[in-house]
This record gives structure tokens, sequence and C-alpha cells, in this order.
């Protein structure tokens, strides 16, 4: 196969939201490898100011962008906000918390795509991913437990869905996803590594750009783990 016929190639341009985090630093990096330096733009809360809790930032970050992105990224998220850990049952469960990963998990990756989705080009292969969680599967939940942040997710793969559909009217090529990138050592997750197996930034990268790289128009609008397998909704 010839290189440039690639989805990451030198033509392709690439926005990636949420790049101070663990997976979206690394994201930026290997991006910048693959095609290279000047083909990546970055938007993050301490360079950007972009705040899900401050919706307004959203539109003003956008409204600052130009041209076009062959692949815009969401790696943001949250599973403990202000300290709170997950709920282990529907007694701990408050309003406030839930409220916010809604905001964070949710209504955030949904303006996201409201501001953003104008600058994924109407030919040719377009890429939208957010990255979910296996959590936010509700025919896998055997478990119980994290009401918040599962319900959340459960919601971000919901808009998914529904913004793929939009999306493949203005361009029968796009391709809209949500991912699950598996338990990645990170900030985010190092109070729950234990007894569970986990893989380093790098390697959750290296699958979510591979699953990118084989996912095509006909996937769009599902919900992937970080092999490219179908997770139930």
């Amino acid at each position: 196969m010839n290189k440039n016929d690639l989805f990451f190639n030198s033509n392709c341009r690439a926005l990636i939201i949420g790049s101070t985090g663990s997976i979206g630093r690394t994201l930026v990096t290997m991006l910048k490898e693959k095609i290279g330096v000047d083909n990546v733009e970055t938007i993050n809360r301490f360079d950007n100011g972009f705040n899900f809790l401050k919706p307004e930032t959203i539109a003003t970050t956008a409204g600052k962008q130009s041209g076009e992105f062959q692949l815009i990224l969401d790696a943001t998220g949250a599973l403990e906000i202000n300290g709170t850990r997950p709920e282990k049952t529907f007694k701990s469960l408050e309003y406030t918390n839930m409220v916010n990963h809604f905001k964070i998990n949710a209504i955030g990756p949904a303006l996201i795509i409201k501001h953003f989705m104008n600058f994924l080009p109407r030919t040719g292969k377009s890429v939208f991913v957010t990255l979910s969680a296996r959590v936010g599967s509700i025919g896998d939940n055997k478990l119980g437990g994290w009401v918040s942040y599962r319900s959340s997710k459960a919601a971000l793969n919901q808009i998914v869905k529904t913004a793929s559909i939009e999306l493949t009217r203005t361009n029968p090529h796009s391709v809209c996803i949500a991912i699950h990138p598996g338990t990645v050592k990170s900030k985010l997750t190092e109070r729950y590594l234990k007894g569970h197996p986990y893989v380093e930034p790098e390697l959750a990268v290296k699958n979510i750009l591979r699953v990118i790289e084989e996912k095509s128009s006909k996937d769009s609008g599902g919900f992937y783990d970080y092999r490219g397998d179908v997770i139930p909704w």
C-alpha cells in the first residue's frame, strides 16, 4: 500500500482536544511523528482556557481555529471530580457530582461536536473520535456502581451515534466513533490499577491510532475497544 493511501499521511491535519492528559500528550507526540509537527494542533485548558464547566470557552476556542482537520480527537474526560470517587452504591450518589460528570463526559463532547464539526472536510475520509469507557456499556454492566461515570459515558455513546448520522449527511465518508482505550496508567486511573490489567499510554495510543486507520464510514456511529471490536451499547 502506498503511504499516501493511509489515513495518517502528510496530507492529514489533526486537532487534539485535551492535549495535556496522559493520552492526549502521547497522541500529540506520536501524531507529530506520523504526519509532521506542523499538521498537529492542540487545545487544552492551560493554553487555551478551554473548560467544559465554562461552556462559552468552547465556542470561543472554536472561533480561533481555521482550515480543515481530517482528524478531530476528543481526549477529555474525568473519573474523579473535585476529589469525589466513583460511587460504590446509590447511597453515595451526590447531585452536584453527577451533574459535573455529565458536563465533562457528555455535554462537553457534545458541544465540541457542535462547534468543531464544520472543520471536518466534506470530501474524503474524515474522523471524529471521542474516548469513551467500557463501563458506559449498558449491556456489559454486570457489577453496578460508578453511577455518575457510567451514566455520563453511556450518554456520550448516544451522542456519538447521533452525531454520526448528521455527519454522514454532509460527508458520506465521515467516521464518527467512540473508543474505549482500555485501562490506561495515568493520574485519572492511578487509584484503580491494583488488581486490574492496564497499559501504558504509549501502547494505548498505538491501539487508538490503529483503530482510526482501520475504521471506515461503514463503522461510523460505533463504540469500539482498543482492538477495534464492537462493544455492546
